[in-house]
């Protein structure tokens, strides 16, 4: 039997409205905002996530013990709402907000929550994900990154890749297998903080097609981490990340990184109106509407504590086609074409939206393995 999936749209409530009205009233006044940027989250920029953090916006649903605004994941979800459609650098404090706070609060120690926690809601503290490796494409489970228990700590040896940010960041939070048994393919992986700066623990540039410097390779040779740098529980990895994964794929980053453009050819739509640009704003914009219901549906669901990896699965696919398609149909209106140098406001975020696309059906999932996903729970395979 087919399982349908749990979306239940989320109307707006006073609590979200107020919550909408700050972000707007800071972004208004803070400097970074001058400049937008199209998949303004891939943008780094440290002194804005500090004053983001600072003014609250960071970690704002966790207990206030840990530096957290103990405010609803609605109420965080209209904040990144809001920084996605003004363009804001959000790369920097993105992934530890994102997840890496919310694996720490859910499954890590008392002493980690108050070391780590409260740094990052003061956005000055950064990490990476330290999951995909190299040869081993998308099967998740085969990775060969190993931890092995020596004394009171963890001795780490193997390879990460395609990590961004980890030249900038803190910490990366490192799947490893922890298990003897090659049959424990899944019992036998675990997470462990690993700080960036660890000795034996080098960090290779990977150097992208645009000359730009986001990702990164490590290197772990015979990196020590101490026992408590376990996330959670020894063996538990594969289910923590799964979790994990849940919060990466379902947020509105997944269908509003390319909406900055959009906004600014609705803005010049405006100015010189046309039948052909109002048919094409309409048709994107009716595609938008419940890609957002389905993921503030799943916001809800992740702040209940629940795991909806199918949910999440299908707002990614959904989204990533749909950011795609805003790429292609805006580039087919616009004769000349995009241009990175433009001092147009909507030609040089097109040309940014048009740079990165190709990435938007990889990360966080490719598309095949996510459509495996959806399938599997359809009862399809």
């Amino acid at each position: 039997m087919m399982k349908p999936p749990n979306f239940t749209v989320r109307m707006e409530h006073p609590e979200l409205e107020r919550a909408r009205r700050e972000i707007r009233e800071f972004l208004a006044h803070d400097p970074a905002m001058a400049t937008p940027r199209a998949d303004s989250w891939s943008h780094f920029d440290p002194a804005f996530s500090g004053r983001l953090g600072r003014a609250g916006f960071i970690g704002m649903t966790w207990p206030k013990r840990y530096g957290g605004a103990e405010r609803n994941s609605l109420e965080r979800y209209v904040v990144i709402e809001e920084l996605l459609a003004a363009g804001a650098p959000a790369a920097a404090h993105w992934i530890a907000d994102r997840q890496t706070g919310p694996q720490i609060l859910r499954f890590g120690s008392e002493d980690q929550r108050e070391r780590i926690l409260p740094a990052i809601a003061r956005g000055e503290c950064f990490c990476s994900i330290g999951m995909s490796e190299p040869d081993t494409g998308s099967d998740l489970a085969s990775v060969r990154t190993r931890a092995e228990r020596k004394g009171d700590g963890w001795t780490i040896n193997g390879r990460k890749i395609w990590t961004s940010y980890a030249h900038q960041s803190h910490y990366v939070l490192v799947l490893c297998r922890t298990s003897e048994n090659a049959a424990a393919r899944h019992q036998g992986l675990s997470q462990i903080l690993v700080p960036l700066d660890a000795p034996g623990l080098t960090i290779r540039p990977i150097i992208n097609l645009a000359g730009t410097h986001d990702f990164n390779e490590l290197l772990f040779e015979d990196v020590q981490a101490p026992a408590d740098a376990l996330i959670g529980t020894e063996g538990a990895g594969w289910a923590q990340v799964i979790s994990e994964l849940a919060f990466e794929r379902s947020g509105p980053e997944r269908f509003l990184s390319s909406f900055v453009a959009l906004e600014a050819f609705a803005e010049m739509a405006r100015r010189e109106p046309t039948a052909e640009a109002a048919a094409l704003i309409g048709s994107l914009i009716s595609r938008l509407a419940p890609l957002r219901g389905m993921s503030m549906s799943i916001a809800a669901q992740l702040g209940q504590g629940e795991s909806p990896n199918f949910e999440a699965a299908l707002v990614k696919e959904m989204g990533s086609l749909f950011e795609q398609d805003v790429t292609e149909r805006l580039l087919e209106e616009v004769v000349p074409a995009a241009d990175p140098e433009s001092s147009d406001k909507f030609r040089r975020l097109l040309a940014e939206a048009v740079l990165r696309a190709p990435s938007f059906s990889i990360r966080g999932g490719t598309r095949e393995i996510l459509r495996g996903i959806i399938a599997r729970d359809l009862g399809l395979r």
